[in-house]
């Protein structure tokens, strides 16, 4: 499986590749109008174009012979919702579903952290919807500790979030 650093031209597929994860992990009983708005009104081409020019985060792919089949994005200058975090965060980690198992996630998470650790951080924070059990589960696996809680939000409401951090054991 390929990585490289996303270009302009993936904007589209890391946009479609968004809204199907995303879609399929948290609206388990439909589809409603005011996920529906926020889902298309989020992961628009023209946005991810200006996610991928971001001089402050790396979006790394992972391709296929098809396409793209998931994508890490990471941001630094992002403060943690809790204490003792870096200001480097994995902001996005999407692998299509239907390639889970293959390995995909693994390597996107290492290039990830690699990125991190030679930009000299000592650790890097995510998070992951409270309920989302697989990605949980990946994250402890691959020595994130759950350090803390936060709300993301959409519009007025707020939905419980895990907050994870990795501390790199040298530099």
């Amino acid at each position: 499986m390929p990585l490289r650093p996303a270009t302009l031209s993936d904007a589209s597929s890391i946009a479609a590749l968004s809204i199907e994860v995303w879609v399929g992990t948290y609206l388990k009983r439909g589809v409603n109008a005011f996920f529906a708005d926020f889902v298309l009104d989020t992961f628009t081409t023209q946005k991810t174009e200006t996610l991928i020019s971001d001089p402050n985060a790396i979006i790394i792919v992972s391709e296929n012979e098809d396409g793209l089949d998931g994508f890490i994005r990471v941001a630094t200058g992002n403060l943690a919702p809790v204490d003792g975090c870096s200001d480097i965060e994995i902001t996005t980690f999407y692998v299509q579903p239907r390639h889970h198992g293959k390995g995909i996630g693994k390597s996107l998470l290492k290039a990830g952290l690699q990125h991190c650790q030679d930009m000299g951080r000592g650790s890097v924070w995510l998070t992951t919807h409270a309920e989302n059990a697989p990605a949980i589960a990946f994250y402890l696996s691959q020595g994130f500790d759950h350090v803390g809680e936060t709300l993301f939000r959409i519009q007025d409401e707020g939905y419980l979030n895990n907050v994870y951090s990795y501390r790199f054991t040298s530099l």
